[in-house]
C-alpha cells in the first residue's frame, strides 16, 4: 500500500514539469526544423525522379532570392502552382511537399506576425513542349529549395 501511494506522489509531483505545453519558441524552432526536412525530402524526390526521366537538357534558372518568411511562402505558392499543372501530373509527390512547404512557411509567418500575401492564383497553361516544361519545373524547384535551405536563417525573419 505504501508503495503505491508513494508512486502516485511521485507521479503528481513530476508530471507537471515533464507535460508542460511548449512554448512559442520551442513551437518555432520545431516547425524551422520541419521546414527544413521536408525540403531535404523534397530534393530526395526530385533526385529519385530524375533517374527515372531521360536526361534533362542544359537548363539555366537563377532562383529569385530568399528574403525572408514573405517572400518564401509567395515563391513556395507560385512552384505549388506550377507543379498542379497537367503537364506536370508526374511531379505529384513533388507537388504535395511543395505545399505542405507552403503551408507550414506560411503558418510560421502567421505565428511570428509577418505579413503574408494572400496565395497566388493558380495559372494553367499549355506548353508545346511538355518534357522541356517539366525538366524546367522540377529544375526550378530543386534550385529554389537548394537555396532556402542555404538560407534557412531567412526562416526567422519576415
Amino acid at each position: 500500500m505504501q508503495t503505491s501511494v508513494a508512486l502516485l506522489y511521485v507521479a503528481l509531483v513530476a508530471a507537471p514539469g515533464c507535460s508542460s505545453l511548449p512554448t512559442k519558441g520551442d513551437s518555432i524552432r520545431n516547425t524551422i526544423n520541419s521546414i527544413v526536412n521536408i525540403a531535404q525530402i523534397t530534393l530526395v524526390h526530385i533526385k529519385k525522379l530524375r533517374t527515372k526521366l531521360p536526361v534533362a537538357p542544359r537548363i539555366e534558372f537563377c532562383a529569385p532570392s530568399i528574403e525572408g518568411l514573405t517572400s518564401i511562402s509567395h515563391d513556395l505558392g507560385l512552384l505549388d502552382n506550377e507543379l498542379q499543372n497537367p503537364l506536370t501530373e508526374l511531379l505529384s509527390q513533388i507537388q504535395a511537399d511543395v505545399s505542405s512547404l507552403e503551408g507550414r512557411v506560411r503558418s510560421l509567418a502567421v505565428t511570428v506576425d509577418c505579413p503574408v500575401r494572400a496565395r497566388p492564383a493558380g495559372e494553367t497553361g499549355n506548353s508545346l513542349f511538355p518534357d522541356s516544361h517539366l525538366h524546367l519545373t522540377l529544375t526550378k524547384v530543386q534550385r529554389y529549395l537548394d537555396k532556402l535551405l542555404l538560407n534557412k536563417d531567412k526562416l526567422k525573419v519576415c
